[in-house]
C-alpha cells in the first residue's frame, strides 16, 4: 500500500504573511497540491497565527468540501480549549495532536505519553466523538504505540525531524531509520496506524518508505515548499508522491 501525501499548508500560509497581501494564496495552492494528486491538507493553527489563521480553516473546509470531496482535512495542534473549538467549527476528518509550547518555532519533540495519558484521554474521547481520526505526534520510541492504543488513539504520526536533520551524515541517519522502524513495527503489533512528518524529502522518503511498509500518510510541508520554489507546486506534489512509491 502507497502512502498517502496531506500537504502541509504552514509554510505557504507563513510566506503570504510577511505582507499584508493575499498572496501567495494557501487556498489557491491547496487547490493545486489537490489537483496534482494530494490526498489531503494539513495545517497547525498556532495560537499568535504566525502561520495558518484561523480565517483560513473554513475555507479550506469548503475547499475540500466543494472540490476535492474524497480529499482529507487534517488539523494538528496543541489541544487547547481554543484549538478544540477550532476543531470542532472546522470538522477535519483527521485531528493530529502534538506538544506544541506556543513559543516553539516549529514541532521539535513528541507526546510523552507515561505523563500525559490523563491529560490526553478525555480529549481523545471528545474527538472521536465528533467522528475524527486521532494521531498523535511521538518520538521514536516502541513504547508509545500500544500507550497510544491505550489512549484511544487511532494512529501515531513519527516525528521524524531527526531523520531529516541528518541528511549529511549517513550514520546517524541509518541509526534514525533504523529507530523509526522499530517504533512502525510496535504499532503494528499494538494495532495502531502510522503517519509520519518533519523534514520530509524527496530524498530521504524512499528508504523511510522501504523501512516502515505500515506507513499510510505522511504529511509534509517545508521541504514540499521548497521543492515547490524550484519546480512548482504541482511537479512538487508528483516527486514527493513518486518518491512515495519508490
Amino acid at each position: 500500500m502507497t502512502a498517502s501525501l496531506s500537504v502541509n499548508l504552514n509554510a505557504i500560509a507563513m510566506l503570504r504573511n510577511r505582507r499584508d497581501l493575499p498572496w501567495p494564496s494557501v487556498i489557491g495552492l491547496g487547490r493545486v497540491a489537490l489537483a496534482g494528486g494530494a490526498a489531503g491538507l494539513t495545517v497547525h493553527p498556532r495560537p499568535d497565527e504566525r502561520h495558518i489563521r484561523f480565517s483560513d480553516l473554513p475555507e479550506i473546509r469548503a475547499l475540500i468540501d466543494d472540490e476535492f470531496p474524497q480529499a482529507e482535512f487534517n488539523i494538528e495542534g496543541y489541544p487547547t480549549a481554543q484549538f478544540l473549538d477550532l476543531v470542532a467549527k472546522n470538522e477535519p476528518e483527521q485531528v493530529t495532536l502534538v506538544p506544541d509550547d506556543p513559543a516553539q518555532a516549529t514541532s521539535d519533540h513528541g507526546w510523552d505519553l507515561n505523563k500525559t495519558g490523563d491529560f490526553l484521554a478525555p480529549i481523545i474521547r471528545q474527538l472521536k466523538h465528533q467522528s475524527a481520526r486521532v494521531s498523535l505526534f511521538v518520538d521514536a520510541d516502541p513504547d508509545a504505540p500500544a500507550l497510544a492504543k491505550a489512549l484511544g488513539a487511532d494512529r501515531v504520526e513519527l516525528y521524524t525531524g531527526p531523520y531529516g536533520g541528518a541528511h549529511d551524515d549517513p550514520h546517524r541517519e541509518a541509526l534514525e531509520l533504523d529507530r523509526l522502524a522499530k517504533t512502525a513495527e510496535a504499532a503494528a503489533r499494538a494495532g495502531v496506524a502510522v503517519n509520519a512528518g518533519h523534514d520530509l524529502t524527496v530524498a530521504n522518503l524512499p528508504a523511510l518508505v522501504r523501512k516502515v511498509p505500515n506507513l499510510v500518510e505522511v504529511s509534509i510541508g517545508h521541504g514540499l515548499t521548497a521543492d515547490a520554489l524550484t519546480h512548482g507546486m504541482s511537479r512538487a506534489v508528483e516527486r514527493f508522491m513518486n518518491a512515495l512509491q519508490a
